[in-house]
């Protein structure tokens, strides 16, 4: 027997016999059991024998298959010429503090499979199986899924779906029997991303209902799925989706899944990421705060001219801006989204001394410069493609997409040029920050695997070779976000809107996953340059706080009025920010869809920020209180707003407002709250909470 503990959380383990093993409970702690108790347990847990079916109790084993009498998808999938991969037996458990490592093989030792348990201090699970070839001939693997129990009650599901610039809406369903199976096939998790799988009790919400949850840690295809069998068991799975031949075994190779990272909360939704963040945040490696980032992108697109650029780098150093970054249209010929990738030397026609004047000036303006590329693709028009017509993948056939295809990172001529020619420009330039972009799917059947693992390659030798050089997912906007690349990057452009409206959503769910400082959130033009919408100042600069601030927008067109509003905002994310990439954050719930309340409270709850916003007009005159959940309930505390005072229809104030604040128990704040300001359609009100003795 088994039991890893950790911070509220149980795994316990049967891997007594020669059998599978089988995982007893995955949930809310069970207490210090000792060995007899824990034996005691696994004895009891063993279901009755229905009618019609095996003659012995079916459990769902840590390797579950037909030989077991599990008529679900298996965990093991694949074949030998023909013959399917056999049932697995025990062959031994090493158990290192919260760890185990449980080895088994097939009856006839063609096989052997190693699944790692991981639980964090922080009770984040982690799961990973490695399979090892042993036999004499290939191992055509089909696929090879960790999968967990789930109990009864976790009856409703929440995932994501998404297009372009709309990444991550939520939906939920029944639970029923059979598979609920998301499956990507993008070569990139993609808009839609399914991105973390939940299963609860029906309703639940941020802050109630028990919830079990898994994130598959890989950017590649993959599959994310909950099952209930007609017999009762219920489970939780993914695991990387694989081509047939895509991955075929020779003798004595192994093939090593991504991990899945599994999290319970037994306090809602708000339960996962309390849990999420600080384990992610334990293992960062960002060396310094999040800077302000200005992004030129919306602000000159590929209209690039050092004298404008000049004064916009001016504009940014005014303002305060701590990072600048030039993003496409500096490499050779590229004057459109049409040609030129793949040729990544700066456009002497355009920049006849090279970067260096502008890298200059953004340096004695006491910034740090960026750069924008797209390593993994490849224009058509290009003289990379050209020169090197087999580098692309697929052999260029099929549709491109945004006018591109894509470089084939397995092959290893077109790996080391590409390697070459990004360190070649690194060690030219001083550049502090690459935002590395991806805007295609692959599109290439059996592709996914190798291109995901040679990027993953990629960045662990880019950042060896340049360890201060920070890196930014960016694909298409959101469509790479997960846990797989963010141990080789430092920043996530969350979606490629600006638009406020949409951005609430977009960072409210990304953020149940990923800490808000890997969360690029930009204030953008005044009419969003993807939607057209216009919104007020105020409700972009509160939407752009709650992350890893920046601007992409031409500050030399805002007014002074403007830019002065825009500075005093970059010194309130600045004083705010180790607060906003260091606590936790909350988000209450709301009866009326069109009001919402979230915020960031400090780990020792002496302060926290909040936001109050309004979506569109609320259901009633008179909105409900505003509640304000994380705070310490026997502490005394003050609230105030902050920023820039939002648009309200109400001939008065609420009367706490009138005095510019309240000073009422963490208690009192949650359970009673305070009533809120008639806010018009899509704006925010920021209230700063402190502590008061």
């Amino acid at each position: 027997m088994l039991h890893l503990r950790a911070a509220g959380v149980s795994l316990v383990l049967d891997a007594r016999g020669a059998s599978a093993p089988t995982v007893v409970h995955w949930g809310s702690d069970l207490g210090d059991l000792d060995a007899n108790v824990l034996a005691a347990l696994a004895d009891a847990a063993v279901p009755a024998v229905p009618p019609s079916s095996i003659d012995v109790p079916l459990r769902l084993s840590l390797w579950p298959s037909l030989a077991e009498g599990w008529t679900g998808r298996p965990a093991l999938a694949g074949h030998r010429q023909g013959v399917p991969a056999p049932a697995l037996r025990l062959l031994d458990v090493q158990v290192q503090e919260q760890a185990a490592t449980v080895r088994g093989e097939s009856a006839d030792g063609s096989l052997e499979l190693t699944t790692v348990l991981e639980l964090s201090a922080e009770g984040v699970l982690r799961v990973r199986h490695r399979l090892l070839n042993r036999g004499a001939g290939d191992f055509d693997l089909a696929g090879l899924d960790v999968r967990l129990p789930i109990p009864e009650q976790a009856a409703e599901l929440l995932d994501f779906t998404g297009l372009w610039a709309h990444e991550r809406q939520p939906q939920r369903t029944p639970l029923r029997h059979g598979v609920w199976s998301r499956e990507s096939r993008h070569g990139r998790p993609g808009h839609d991303d399914a991105f973390l799988l939940m299963a609860g009790v029906p309703g639940f919400g941020f802050r109630s209902g028990q919830v079990w949850a898994v994130h598959l840690a890989f950017s590649g295809d993959k599959t994310l799925h909950a099952e209930r069998s007609a017999l009762g068991h219920g489970c939780l799975g993914g695991g990387e989706l694989l081509a047939p031949g895509e991955v075929r075994l020779a003798p004595g190779e192994t093939y090593e899944t991504p991990w899945l990272v599994a999290v319970h909360s037994a306090t809602g939704i708000d339960g996962l990421s309390d849990r999420l963040h600080p384990w992610i945040r334990a293992r960062a490696t960002l060396r310094h705060p999040r800077p302000v980032v200005l992004n030129t992108w919306e602000a000159v697109y590929f209209d690039h001219d050092l004298a404008v650029l000049t004064d916009l780098a001016d504009a940014a150093a005014e303002a305060g801006v701590e990072r600048f970054v030039l993003d496409d249209g500096w490499f050779t010929g590229r004057r459109d989204d049409r040609r030129a990738l793949g040729d990544w030397q700066v456009d002497p026609s355009v920049w006849p001394d090279g970067l260096h004047p502008l890298i200059s000036r953004v340096h004695a303006a006491g910034m740090e410069f960026g750069l924008w590329v797209e390593p993994e693709m490849i224009s058509p028009d290009s003289q990379l493609a050209r020169e090197h017509p087999s580098w692309v993948l697929g052999g260029g056939t099929g549709h491109t997409w945004r006018w591109q295809r894509v470089l084939d990172l397995g092959n290893p001529e077109a790996y080391a040029c590409l390697r070459d020619r990004l360190v070649a420009l690194l060690t030219e330039y001083p550049i502090a920050f690459l935002k590395w972009d991806h805007n295609r799917d692959l599109l290439t059947p059996g592709s996914a695997h190798r291109q995901t693992t040679a990027l993953y390659r990629l960045l662990a030798e880019l950042k060896a070779a340049f360890p201060d050089v920070e890196i930014e997912s960016c694909a298409s906007g959101g469509a790479r976000i997960d846990l797989g690349i963010l141990d080789l990057v430092d920043r996530f452009w969350t979606s490629d809107t600006n638009d406020p409206l949409d951005r609430q959503s977009i960072q409210r769910w990304t953020s149940v996953l990923i800490p808000p400082e890997y969360l690029g959130g930009h204030l953008g033009d005044a009419t969003a340059h993807v939607t057209g919408r216009h919104s007020a100042l105020g409700f972009r600069l509160a939407t752009a706080l709650f992350g890893s601030a920046g601007i992409e927008w031409n500050l030399t067109t805002a007014t002074p009025a403007e830019r002065a509003e825009i500075a005093a905002w970059i010194a309130e994310y600045k004083r705010l920010r180790p607060l906003l990439h260091s606590g936790t954050v909350v988000r209450a719930d709301s009866p009326d869809p069109a009001l919402r309340l979230h915020g960031v409270v400090a780990q020792d709850r002496t302060a926290a920020l909040f936001a109050l916003v309004s979506l569109g007009s609320p259901r009633s005159a008179l909105p409900p209180p505003a509640r304000f959940p994380g705070l310490d309930p026997d502490r005394r505390y003050t609230v105030r707003p902050i920023g820039t005072p939002p648009r309200t229809v109400q001939d008065a104030p609420p009367a706490w407002l009138r005095t510019g604040e309240a000073t009422l128990p963490g208690r009192v704040l949650a359970e009673a709250g305070l009533p809120v300001p008639l806010l018009a359609p899509e704006q925010a009100l920021l209230l700063e909470v402190t502590e008061t003795p």
